[in-house]
């Protein structure tokens, strides 16, 4: 039996997997020339399978000693240069003894002063060595402060004595180019810099899976098992993930495993929506991973305007690089920077909304008729009764102080979802809006959200018109326009917060809110 991973590097015995090394750029023509890089890519994409796959190909064809060791373990200690170099040494002994036949491993690692142990131990490894040696360093942006700074260093001052007496050539791989590690205290800051390994050539990032690459991995289940997927859903996934692998794993994991265990029954379209759903609400790992990701300033600077449809401004191209390369944003050819995929799209204001949905208080459903069914007219009751109570102080309950009452009013909608339906949300650059989908039983509503801030315009009649052609594609005829009056000197939320009807050009019924 073989399972979908989303844990770890994959094994070929147990895990369904594509040739781990497809995706890699063709780097054995920059180890041929000696050369020194960097494999940057977001986590969870595939990097260490196939740099584990690539060593292993590598030493298998009798021409190099090439192994993958990790630097982590050193990141217990951040300010101590010898007890981080003791600790990855360690590591690396343990990679060596179980990766590589017993002629190929390394000598005992040679005594050395602290800031030198790591430069002594690759020296005296080439030295013994039988062919030139090639090692891959992976997790090196866990490294931070003078130990990050000091590793690099130990490299760029062997590299002028390579083959021979150091490696042949040698990778970098972790989450981030080079001006981008980590050497605050903290780690606050980026390194903005590659002089401390200047000697590379090149960088290189990861892809992710192609649609036709998605199919292979699925059919490989079907092949196995004899269970189908619904042909139309190979396209869907693909649309909802772009491609990106745990996604990819983590979608089909939660259909054969947890919705459609027999396996004569054939997964459909509606088990992979399903299969979304699991996934954002149950947060693994790897979307809770973008919570810590949203909290950096340079995130943040990037996400916060997107989220509110805003213009991005005058952001460091180095700035919108680091977005795309830690997976978070995608150039798309048609429309700019956006959200990765449309998971990402859905987990991104979820994660923000978490505080102010925990400070929450109390409501009864009071929306809900005694068969459970959603009442428009009183959901709207409910809602401008609790903006007026607690919209002020939930206000600052989050740190996208820009987007705060789109986050508050999200919370709310989560709340009287609950399990019960599905709340969407679309945003783009430059839109001013943030469109929401609240679905619950029979009843759909369209809702869009727009910020009146100072020097600006009252937003309605532009809101109008944009919800008018939002409802069209929903097919329905009402909704709600949402304004928040960001603008100062105004009176409490309690105060302000009123409704009034309008009409789009189009006929359709809408209820205004201003808050």
């Amino acid at each position: 039996m073989k399972w979908f991973n989303t844990a770890g590097p994959c094994k070929a015995d147990i895990h369904y997997m594509l040739p781990p090394t497809v995706r890699l750029p063709d780097i054995k023509p920059l180890i041929a020339q000696e050369g020194y890089f960097v494999i940057h890519a977001p986590r969870q994409v595939g990097k260490t399978t196939a740099m584990l796959a690539l060593a292993q190909e590598l030493t298998a064809s009798g021409q190099y000693t090439a192994v993958m060791v990790s630097a982590e373990v050193g990141a217990a200690f951040p300010r101590d240069m010898g007890l981080a170099e003791g600790a990855i040494l360690a590591a690396w002994q343990r990679a060596c003894d179980s990766r590589l036949p017993p002629e190929l491993q390394p000598p005992p690692w040679p005594e050395a002063k602290p800031g030198a142990q790591i430069a002594a131990a690759l020296k005296a490894w080439a030295d013994a060595s039988p062919r030139p040696l090639v090692v891959f360093i992976d997790e090196i942006d866990a490294l931070q402060d003078e130990v990050l700074i000091g590793v690099l260093r130990q490299l760029r001052d062997g590299y002028p004595s390579r083959p021979h007496q150091f490696p042949q050539s040698v990778a970098l791989i972790g989450l981030r180019d080079v001006r981008d590690y980590k050497v605050a205290s903290g780690g606050s800051e980026k390194l903005g810099t590659s002089s401390p390994f200047n000697i590379k050539v090149k960088s290189f990032t990861l892809r992710n899976f192609t649609l036709a690459e998605l199919t292979a991995l699925y059919q490989q289940h079907t092949d196995l098992t004899g269970q189908q997927f619904a042909p139309e859903l190979f396209n869907h996934a693909y649309e909802l993930t772009y491609g990106q692998p745990w996604l990819v794993n983590a979608l089909a994991k939660v259909m054969v495993e947890d919705l459609v265990p027999d396996l004569t029954q054939q997964i459909t379209l509606q088990h992979l929506y399903q299969a979304k759903e699991i996934l954002i609400e149950r947060n693994d790992t790897h979307l809770d991973s973008l919570a810590e990701r949203l909290r950096e300033t340079r995130v943040k600077q990037i996400m916060e305007p997107m989220l509110a449809g805003e213009e991005l401004g005058d952001i460091p191209i180095e700035d919108l690089k680091f977005v795309v390369d830690l997976g978070l944003c995608r150039i798309d050819p048609a429309g700019g920077l956006v959200i990765a995929n449309p998971i990402y799209r859905e987990v991104m204001p979820r994660m923000l909304v978490y505080v102010p949905r925990a400070g929450l208080p109390m409501i009864a459903p009071s929306w809900l008729d005694a068969e459970g069914r959603l009442i428009p007219e009183a959901l709207l009751t409910a809602f401008l009764k609790f903006w007026r109570q607690h919209g002020q102080p939930l206000l600052n309950s989050t740190a996208y102080h820009e987007i705060a009452p789109h986050l508050v009013l999200m919370a709310f909608l989560h709340r009287v979802v609950n399990g019960g339906g599905t709340l969407d949300r679309e945003y783009a650059i430059g839109s001013r809006r943030m469109d929401l989908c609240l679905r619950y039983g029979d009843v759909t509503l369209g809702i869009e959200l727009k910020v009146w801030r100072d020097g600006r315009r009252d937003p309605v009649p532009e809101g109008l018109e944009q919800i008018d052609g939002y409802l069209a594609g929903l097919g329905l005829d009402w909704g709600w326009l949402v304004i928040f009056d960001r603008r100062s000197g105004l009176p409490d939320i309690e105060e302000r917060t009123t409704t009034e009807k309008a009409t789009t050009g189009n006929g359709r019924q809408i209820t205004v809110i201003r808050g």
